[in-house]
């Protein structure tokens, strides 16, 4: 089951809206079929490592990451290509949440006369299947941010110099984030200040995730990186109700695909942003601030995952703070994360926390 949660994650940031799945078939103690989900969703990983088998998954088991789908979609069920196949025994980690699934793949498996074990490594797979089980029971994605800064917080100078607080493997690894999402986010502030491309790069030929920028009123520049690109990566606009209906044309005439969304005070609301975006299929978001947005994301309790990546300088109080104004007054009211790990990336330290549960 571990190898299987290794390959589902393989697929992680191509294959949405479909969740990403690892399958191994194993037959007398040899692996004989290995597969994760492709992109675009399809083929699923099941399927993968069925036709990887061949006629050794007759009597194997199998070993999957996420309850069999028992729909028909754009694919037959797989749970009736485990059946058709000659699987024994299927090994699950995590049920599927999905209506159109939830338990009926278990009672399709069981009812061929499969045994089923249900609950290896779930913890695991719970995790790397968040995303997927966020969208599917709430309507959104899972949000990762990401944090670069230095020693005393802060992202630019204040003159606005932001480019490099951090180094080279810094931003490299920032870059295989990217490709594990299926969505990359900033704020308006951000694309106007340092005109991103959002893109994955220096990691070879790579599916690129969906941009998507959050603009109340679109006031973007219209020869940006973003702006110049929209048509061969796709660039999504989560923008609100008072955006000129002459800059929407605009976007839209320069291929991006925008979002409607409400306003929550002066600004876009987070929570508004991620449901459409979980309407449009998305099950990762990667946001990479800036202050405002992360501030926002924070208020709203929507960060699932933060990533931080800490430099060793010193900018001062009167630099850009990676964090806006949130309103915290007392301690109990800050949001709090549990440390996860921690590595040196190049000089920088690169830290991961999850949401800190309440009780």
């Amino acid at each position: 089951m571990a190898l299987a949660l290794q390959l589902g994650r393989r697929g992680q940031g191509h294959c949405w809206p479909n969740p990403a799945v690892g399958c191994v078939v194993v037959r007398e103690g040899r692996i004989v079929g290995r597969g994760w989900t492709q992109p675009g969703g399809r083929p699923h990983a099941e399927t993968e490592a069925l036709a990887q088998a061949g006629t050794a998954a007759k009597g194997a088991t199998a070993y999957v990451t996420l309850e069999p789908c028992a729909h028909h979609g754009k694919t037959p069920p797989c749970a009736n290509a485990l059946i058709a196949a000659g699987i024994a025994r299927v090994v699950v980690a995590v049920r599927d949440s999905d209506a159109r699934v939830a338990g009926k793949g278990l009672e399709m498996l069981r009812a061929a006369g499969i045994e089923v074990v249900i609950g290896v490594l779930e913890d695991e797979a719970a995790r790397d299947l968040q995303g997927f089980f966020l969208k599917t029971d709430l309507g959104r994605p899972f949000v990762t941010l990401k944090l670069a800064s230095s020693l005393d917080g802060r992202i630019a100078t204040a003159t606005g110099e932001s480019q490099w607080i951090t180094g080279p493997e810094a931003r490299r690894q920032v870059h295989a984030m990217r490709m594990r999402h299926d969505a990359v986010m900033v704020g308006g502030g951000t694309a106007r200040a340092d005109d991103p491309s959002l893109t994955v790069r220096d990691l070879g030929a790579r599916h690129q995730p969906v941009r998507v920028v959050v603009s109340r009123r679109l006031d973007m520049p219209l020869m940006s990186n973003l702006a110049r690109t929209a048509k061969d990566i796709p660039v999504w606009i989560a923008h609100g109700p008072d955006a000129s209906p002459e800059l929407r044309a605009t976007w839209r005439d320069l291929g991006a695909e925008l979002l409607p969304c409400a306003l929550e005070g002066a600004h876009v609301s987070p929570a508004s942003v991620l449901a459409a975006l979980g309407d449009r299929g998305i099950t990762r978001v990667f946001c990479e601030g800036g202050g405002a947005l992360a501030a926002s994301l924070f208020a709203a309790d929507l960060v699932d995952e933060l990533v931080t990546f800490s430099a060793g300088l010193i900018l001062g109080a009167e630099g850009y703070p990676a964090i806006g104004a949130m309103g915290v007054e007392r301690l109990l009211a800050a949001p709090r994360f549990e440390r996860v790990s921690q590595r040196d990336i190049g000089d920088d330290i690169m830290s991961v926390w999850h949401r800190q549960e309440t009780v």
